[in-house]
Protein backbone atom coordinates (compact mmCIF):
# COMPACT_ATOMS: atom_id res chain seq x y z
CA UNK A 1 0.00 0.00 0.00
CA UNK A 2 2.91 2.36 0.69
CA UNK A 3 4.20 1.86 -2.87
CA UNK A 4 0.74 2.51 -4.28
CA UNK A 5 0.48 5.74 -2.30
CA UNK A 6 3.97 6.89 -3.33
CA UNK A 7 3.24 6.24 -7.00
CA UNK A 8 -0.05 8.16 -6.75
CA UNK A 9 1.81 11.08 -5.14
CA UNK A 10 4.14 11.10 -8.16
CA UNK A 11 1.12 11.34 -10.45
CA UNK A 12 1.27 7.70 -11.54
CA UNK A 13 -1.98 5.77 -11.22
CA UNK A 14 -1.56 2.66 -9.06
CA UNK A 15 -3.70 -0.16 -7.74
CA UNK A 16 -3.03 -2.47 -4.81
CA UNK A 17 -3.89 -6.10 -5.66
CA UNK A 18 -4.18 -8.60 -2.83
CA UNK A 19 -6.07 -11.59 -1.54
CA UNK A 20 -9.45 -10.87 0.04
CA UNK A 21 -7.96 -12.07 3.33
CA UNK A 22 -6.20 -8.69 3.51
CA UNK A 23 -9.30 -6.50 3.00
CA UNK A 24 -9.27 -4.93 6.47
CA UNK A 25 -5.50 -4.44 6.46
CA UNK A 26 -5.68 -2.72 3.06
CA UNK A 27 -8.46 -0.40 4.22
CA UNK A 28 -6.60 0.45 7.43
CA UNK A 29 -3.38 1.16 5.54
CA UNK A 30 -5.16 3.37 3.01
CA UNK A 31 -6.84 5.34 5.81
CA UNK A 32 -3.61 5.76 7.77
CA UNK A 33 -1.81 7.00 4.65
CA UNK A 34 -4.63 9.38 3.77
CA UNK A 35 -5.18 7.63 0.45
CA UNK A 36 -8.33 6.41 -1.24
CA UNK A 37 -8.72 2.65 -1.19
CA UNK A 38 -7.50 1.69 -4.65
CA UNK A 39 -7.49 -2.02 -3.86
CA UNK A 40 -8.57 -4.88 -6.04
CA UNK A 41 -9.09 -7.97 -3.95
CA UNK A 42 -9.05 -11.46 -5.40
CA UNK A 43 -10.67 -14.49 -3.83
CA UNK A 44 -8.60 -16.14 -1.11
CA UNK A 45 -6.57 -18.35 -1.06
CA UNK A 46 -4.23 -17.96 -4.01
CA UNK A 47 -1.11 -19.88 -3.05
CA UNK A 48 -2.53 -23.35 -3.68
CA UNK A 49 -4.07 -22.56 -7.07
CA UNK A 50 -2.70 -23.99 -10.30
CA UNK A 51 -1.08 -21.73 -12.88
CA UNK A 52 -4.22 -21.98 -15.01
CA UNK A 53 -6.43 -20.99 -12.06
CA UNK A 54 -4.22 -17.99 -11.28
CA UNK A 55 -4.30 -16.96 -14.95
CA UNK A 56 -8.10 -17.19 -14.95
CA UNK A 57 -8.26 -15.14 -11.75
CA UNK A 58 -6.02 -12.50 -13.31
CA UNK A 59 -8.21 -12.45 -16.41
CA UNK A 60 -11.32 -11.77 -14.34
CA UNK A 61 -9.50 -9.03 -12.39
CA UNK A 62 -8.22 -6.96 -15.32
CA UNK A 63 -11.39 -4.91 -15.85
CA UNK A 64 -11.63 -4.02 -12.16
CA UNK A 65 -7.94 -3.06 -12.06
CA UNK A 66 -8.31 -0.83 -15.12
CA UNK A 67 -11.47 0.76 -13.73
CA UNK A 68 -9.72 1.65 -10.48
CA UNK A 69 -6.75 3.06 -12.40
CA UNK A 70 -8.76 5.42 -14.60
CA UNK A 71 -11.76 6.35 -12.44
CA UNK A 72 -11.12 9.22 -10.04
CA UNK A 73 -14.15 8.15 -8.02
CA UNK A 74 -12.73 4.65 -7.54
CA UNK A 75 -11.68 4.03 -4.00
CA UNK A 76 -14.59 5.81 -2.40
CA UNK A 77 -16.35 2.47 -1.98
CA UNK A 78 -14.89 -0.70 -0.52
CA UNK A 79 -13.08 -2.86 -3.02
CA UNK A 80 -15.15 -5.75 -4.32
CA UNK A 81 -13.67 -9.23 -4.31
CA UNK A 82 -13.00 -10.52 -7.82
CA UNK A 83 -13.02 -14.19 -8.76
Amino acid sequence: MHDTTELEELGLPAVFVASSEFREAALAQARSLGSPDRSVLVAHPIQDRTDDEVAALAETSVEQILARLIDEEAGKDAAPVVG
